[in-house]
């Protein structure tokens, strides 16, 4: 039976984390109740010292290591002093801490669009606030509260390192390092096969199999919420450039892979440039990990120089004309090499390493322009970008504080016994949307019954407070593991149990504290569930699909924009610049998707790959521009007129996806095929004319972006023949 009981356990819990993680905070938390009530006959005391345990060591869902969250726990413990200082203040009058709760309400929530740190700690915070802001308000027992408080939340920190500390989860810097070592062998393996084509290409296709795997794996929608580097600190931008860049490296690689040669290159300076590529990747993937030195950018400089210098530089005479097809090929891997060259600098920006201006920096400063801001204006334009009615981060925040504003004045004015019930119970079960809020009503109000009329029972024939002390460690476990093992409808039963043996202890007992307990989170349970319907009930779904056509939309603009200033001269400006910020709120509500259920119509949509044309418009343009600076082919007419014509046309499809977008019900998985440029013949007659072998490049560079990008747009969409 045991044998059959611990594999059912570890089936369920493999590594024992949930068993962990409640054992580590029945004992902290068992340690402060104790030692509070009993041993210094403190009532303010044990209660905000259990409630910081609790908060801390439950509410809080942090990212990173042990250490990190021990660190970032008690980085926020003066704004949880903050907070329970307002709630005592504001207490003594309802409407008072009503709005104390509208405003802190929204601020708490809305600071998490500053990360998944700051996310992690929203329900934590907001606890503090909520306990403190109901009567008695007995200023003079502050001292007593934030005493209570920082012990309880100091000793989580301390916990966290020395009490079976969880293992470290795989974190983002990781899955860059596995894409970067793959990506490296495929690109080896591809310049293998352009070297000898007769060859035996299935360990390349490996190769390449394993190299997307891994590549895929950096979709946000493949890592946990607390994981993903959507911070607006420096680290977590480049972190996401870093990301993309090694996504662009895969995609031209696979347009190198797709080349069919007859014969050997009758060069070897493609092969030389992935070679150096291939290394550069690998040293730069290992260099996120502790310990490893950061990548050097100079070898695979000088084999840019090298490649650029032996481009062509006219056609032999009329009529003898110039290899299209090895210029395509030249120029694909020498934007190969640019966004190598991006995720090489990226990764020692994120290391810490610290890069030297010009030197490393060259022509991507605008790629890498965040890191070089201080902190506080990255946050603060996270924080505006996020300032909009279509911003979904903006929404949830809003409704939340609507909500719990809410429960207080009802729970005010009904003069409720521990009325701060109602506003935790509506902080639990209100959701992003209206959907997943009433599926979170079912387990909450079922498990709150059942563990009211168990403790009701219990007091009616056990009214001895040392027997609710007694058992209120092994309730302690119960509550902190059941839950995640069982569901929700088990946790909200045993929290039920848990707070009515704490507050047994507090006061003396009485089965009207269970009656109390249910009657209050039925009510937090019906505001929670009337401000999920009237606010924004559909979540973050509407808001994406908005979002994410505005966001296609602008990427279509920067394309013209970036293709006139090569052409023209003038730097981008307005439209670049409306396409990052469009792509923040896009990201954002993405995000926000992933934790909700999906309404079935926006499943007709692949929205990571929608994002992801945007990205390639958006960063592709920057890099654009470092290789081919404003005014390149000013003074070339005729490349100006096919390229206006093919940015043209990839913008149009750029607005048709955004249309198709918005319309969101088609029926088809996907957005229908629409190529957006020609193929290699367009080209042919213009490089085949005598002149300068720079424009030549530039010229087949700009045209090979547009292509990529008219690749990305089709994929978007179901192959010819599937609307049948």
């Amino acid at each position: 039976m045991l044998g059959t009981s611990l594999a059912w356990l570890r089936r369920r819990d493999p590594g024992y984390v949930a068993l962990r993680r409640a054992a580590r905070l029945t004992i902290v938390a068992s340690t402060v109740f104790y030692t509070c009530r009993y041993a210094l006959g403190s009532v303010n005391l044990a209660t905000y010292g259990l409630f910081g345990t609790v908060a801390a060591g439950a509410f809080a869902q942090l990212p990173g290591s042990a250490r990190e969250r021990a660190r970032t726990l008690l980085a926020a413990l003066p704004v949880a002093w903050a907070l329970v200082a307002a709630g005592t203040v504001l207490a003594a009058n309802t409407w008072a801490a009503a709005g104390g709760m509208l405003v802190i309400g929204f601020a708490v929530a809305f600071a998490g669009v500053g990360g998944p740190r700051l996310v992690g700690l929203v329900s934590a915070l907001q606890l503090f606030y909520i306990l403190a802001s109901f009567p008695p308000s007995q200023p003079s027992t502050l001292p007593e509260r934030l005493g209570g408080v920082s012990l309880g939340i100091g000793l989580i920190a301390a916990a966290e390192m020395l009490l079976w500390p969880d293992p470290a989860p795989v974190s983002y810097q990781q899955r860059l390092a596995d894409a970067a070592g793959r990506l490296s062998a495929y690109l080896e393996a591809t310049a293998a096969a352009l070297t000898d084509p007769t060859g035996d290409r299935r360990d390349r296709d490996v190769m390449r199999g394993r190299a997307a795997e891994a590549v895929d794996r950096l979709r946000l929608a493949q890592l946990p919420p607390v994981q993903r580097p959507t911070g607006a600190g420096a680290r977590d931008r480049t972190l996401r450039v870093c990301g993309a860049a090694l996504t662009e490296v895969l995609a031209e690689a696979d347009r190198l892979a797709a080349e069919t040669t007859r014969q050997p290159l009758p060069d070897g300076r493609t092969v030389a440039v992935l070679g150096c590529c291939a290394d550069t990747t690998r040293a730069a993937g290992a260099g996120l990990l502790p310990g490893a030195p950061p990548a050097d950018v100079a070898a695979l400089d000088a084999s840019i120089r090298r490649a650029e210098a032996a481009y062509p530089n006219t056609a032999t005479g009329p009529g003898a004309g110039l290899d299209v097809e090895r210029l395509r090929r030249d120029a694909t891997a020498l934007a190969v090499a640019d966004q190598v060259r991006i995720f090489a600098v990226g990764a020692r920006l994120a290391g810490g390493t610290p890069v030297h201006g010009e030197v490393e920096l060259g022509a991507y400063r605008e790629v890498f322009d965040d890191a070089r801001r201080p902190p506080w204006v990255l946050y603060w334009r996270q924080f505006r970008s996020h300032l909009s009615p279509w911003s979904a981060p903006a929404q949830s925040a809003l409704r939340l504080a609507v909500a719990l504003a809410a429960a207080r004045v009802v729970a005010g004015s009904l003069d409720l016994m521990h009325g701060f019930w109602v506003l935790l119970a509506t902080l639990t079960i209100l959701r992003t949307s209206a959907v997943d809020t009433r599926t979170a009503l079912r387990p909450a109000v079922l498990g709150t019954t059942a563990g009211a009329v168990v403790s009701g029972l219990l007091m009616l024939v056990a009214n001895p407070p040392i027997i609710y002390a007694v058992a209120l460690p092994v309730t302690m476990v119960l509550a902190f593991t059941i839950g995640r093992l069982w569901g929700a409808a088990w946790a909200q039963a045993m929290f039920t149990l848990l707070l009515t043996f704490v507050f047994a202890q507090l006061a003396p007992p009485s089965w009207r504290l269970a009656e109390a307990r249910l009657e209050n989170v039925l009510l937090g349970a019906a505001i929670g569930v009337l401000a999920g319907v009237v606010m924004w009930p559909r979540g973050a779904t509407r808001d994406l699909s908005r979002n994410t056509a505005s966001y296609l939309a602008a990427s279509g603009d920067a394309v013209i924009e970036t293709v006139e200033a090569v052409l023209g001269g003038d730097r981008p400006g307005r439209a670049l610049a409306r396409a990052r910020r469009a792509m923040g709120l896009a990201d954002a509500s993405y995000n926000q998707y992933h934790s909700e259920r999906h309404d079935p119509w926006a499943r007709h949509v692949d929205w990571e790959a929608a994002l992801a044309a945007g990205h390639q418009a958006v960063y592709g343009a920057e890099a654009l521009l470092a290789r081919n600076p404003p005014g390149a082919l000013a003074t070339w007419p005729d490349a100006g007129a096919l390229l206006r014509d093919s940015a043209g046309r990839v913008r149009s499809a750029y607005d048709d996806a955004a249309e198709r977008v918005t319309r969101g019900g088609t029926p088809h998985p996907n957005l229908p095929r629409k190529r957006g440029v020609d193929e290699l013949g367009r080209t042919r007659p213009l490089v085949d004319e005598p002149g300068d072998g720079r424009r030549v490049r530039h010229l087949v560079e700009v045209d090979l972006w547009l292509d990529g990008l008219a690749d990305r747009l089709a994929r978007l969409q179901p192959p010819a023949g599937a609307n049948g």
